[in-house]
């Protein structure tokens, strides 16, 4: 799947999308402070452990030189529903350290216009849009979030022996088709709670909500002002005749020049 060659983050008006901005980074949030229950609900799609799967982790588990055979001797008598809740609950774990708690996300939508994105993550329509080119070789990284219908399943065994998280990824770049909307792409490091610098040339415009203050719409002018002059400020406003926000290039003048110009 090509990436789109822009692509677009919705961002409430906040202490931190301000100084994100001003950074120029994308923060990586762990998935554990996402709104989609399913994001983090590893309980929901891991696989049942089947009889074969289970032979499997067994002799995985008996053959590993740093477990003692006193340890061995007592995990041999449980029952196999007493084995399958243990391994159940030990790859559980495994996935919470290795995806939940230490990968970071970072979210991006094909649209900068729907009318929900703006609701949900636009600040109500009072925050602002950011617009970025995807040349940048960082974008690379990209991955598009897919919809479905049904719950994809990950395998226990291959967690815990191939230590295949690569499912994981993919489990987490696929959302319920109530989702659709948003169009979303991801981009998913490996350490949750960073900063991922992005260069200046890759933020292409910002789009700013139809009820965004005028002075938090000067204070954004003003920081990419600062750092980056090429970059279109486009002002929101909703359609007269349809159920959509609509978008008009706007070009800043800081106060103080348009006062010297008799602008103002």
């Amino acid at each position: 799947m090509a990436i789109p060659k822009t692509i677009y983050k919705y961002e409430s008006i906040n202490t931190y999308s301000l100084k994100n901005l001003k950074a120029q980074v994308f923060y990586m949030a762990p998935p554990l402070s996402f709104n989609d229950p399913y994001d983090c609900a590893l309980s929901t799609v891991m696989k049942e452990i089947s009889d074969s799967d289970l032979k499997r982790l067994v002799s995985h588990y008996v053959d590993r030189e740093d477990v003692p055979d006193s340890a061995k001797k007592q995990f041999l008598s449980l029952s196999k529903d007493e084995l399958k809740a243990m391994f159940f609950r030990a790859s559980k774990s495994a996935l919470e350290q290795e995806f939940l708690e230490l990968r970071g996300v970072s979210c991006f939508s094909e649209k900068k216009d729907n009318l929900l994105m703006w609701a949900h993550y636009g600040g109500c329509y009072r925050g602002f849009c950011l617009e970025f080119r995807t040349v940048s070789e960082l974008f690379n990284k990209l991955r598009k979030v897919h919809y479905s219908a049904n719950i994809p399943r990950i395998n226990i065994a291959s967690c815990l022996i191939e230590k295949d998280f690569d499912q994981i990824t993919k489990l987490y770049c696929t959302k319920s088709i109530n989702w659709k909307y948003e169009k979303e792409w991801r981009f998913i490091h490996l350490k949750a709670g960073t900063s991922y610098v992005y260069p200046a040339e890759a933020l292409k415009a910002i789009y700013f909500g139809p009820n965004i203050d005028e002075h938090i719409m000067e204070i954004i002018c003003l920081i990419i002002q600062g750092q980056n002059p090429e970059v279109e400020f486009w002002r929101g406003k909703l359609s007269k005749s349809e159920f959509k926000v609509e978008f008009e290039q706007v070009n800043y003048i800081p106060h103080i020049i348009a006062k010297g110009i008799g602008l103002i």
